[in-house]
């Protein structure tokens, strides 16, 4: 078995494939990644609605409508940790977030769900003295950590024996097409890093992931890949909605941030032939890959 800093510094065998990662840790979510996402919550919500159906799909099967205590990892804006709520009356459900702005969101939103709640605050600090939990979940909140083989550790000390784990996280940047096309046509590449290091396709490797996962102590480790469609934009105007849309959010958004203002206009055109290039059916859609993960605290 390999040690923590073994497993933190073990590159990824995506062959090359997450030239769109971008270190982003938890300082960066606790501060303006957070603040963004929090005004976005609407887009980036319907930006992995295609995903959260099957996600939701799994966590109902893990918990039934037995009385479970849940928690959300990396909540954001709630979506997931307000699904499962409402699936199960009998579910007492937390979700974790870094962000204040995300939470507050969260909060909001759950109004009128007696049996949801959420609190700002590092996963790592709050879930042992929040727990103990027989679920733990998260839409792709939990490739931030600096640590990973610590927090899931963690995770797993504030679980029950006999609890599950199910979250979902990407594949590699090259199977999603929002980050691949994005990057390609913005010359925005960036060399991959040598080892693990915090970001959107930081668990882009399986044999990586179950790597960590066991070291963790989890047990009866799976992945499953999910391949869906990413909605980048919609409405009356959906291109100039994607524009919009990943001006603020994602490869395209760091690219416009980093430029300077005489290269902007020819930046955003270039965002704008990508995203014309996939609307399709009132809608720009781009192809998008997931892993979605489970695994078993040993009783």
């Amino acid at each position: 078995m390999m040690t923590t800093n073994e497993t933190s510094n073990r590159p990824p065998s995506d062959h090359g494939d997450r030239s769109a990662t971008v270190r982003t840790d938890g300082a960066a979510w606790a501060g303006a990644n957070g603040d963004i996402w929090a005004r976005e919550w609407r887009r980036t919500d319907r930006s992995f609605a295609a995903l959260s159906m099957e996600l939701d799909r799994t966590i109902r099967e893990a918990m039934d409508s037995a009385p479970v205590a849940v928690a959300d990892i990396g909540c954001g804006a709630g979506g997931t940790a307000i699904a499962a709520a409402r699936a199960n009356d009998r579910a007492d459900v937390t979700g974790f977030d870094i962000s204040a702005a995300l939470v507050a969101v969260a909060q909001e939103r759950a109004a009128g769900l007696p049996n949801c709640r959420f609190l700002a605050a590092p996963v790592e600090a709050a879930i042992g003295q929040a727990g103990p939990f027989d679920l733990l979940l998260s839409r792709h909140g939990v490739m931030f950590f600096d640590d990973p083989v610590a927090a899931f550790a963690g995770m797993r000390a504030a679980a029950r024996p006999g609890a599950r784990l199910v979250f979902s996280c990407f594949r590699g940047a090259a199977l999603n097409g929002w980050a691949r096309e994005l990057m390609t046509a913005l010359s925005g590449s960036a060399p991959p890093p040598a080892g693990y290091e915090p970001g959107p396709f930081a668990f882009a490797d399986e044999a990586f992931v179950q790597a960590l996962l066991n070291e963790a102590g989890w047990a009866d480790v799976r992945a499953r890949a999910v391949n869906f469609a990413y909605r980048a934009g919609a409405g009356p105007d959906p291109v100039a909605d994607a524009v919009d849309f990943f001006s603020r959010i994602g490869p395209a958004a760091r690219a416009l941030k980093a430029a300077v203002p005489q290269d902007r206009a020819g930046l955003i055109a270039q965002v704008e032939a990508v995203c014309r290039a996939r609307l399709q059916d009132d809608a720009v859609d781009f192809p998008a890959a997931a892993w979605i993960w489970s695994a078993t605290n040993p009783l």
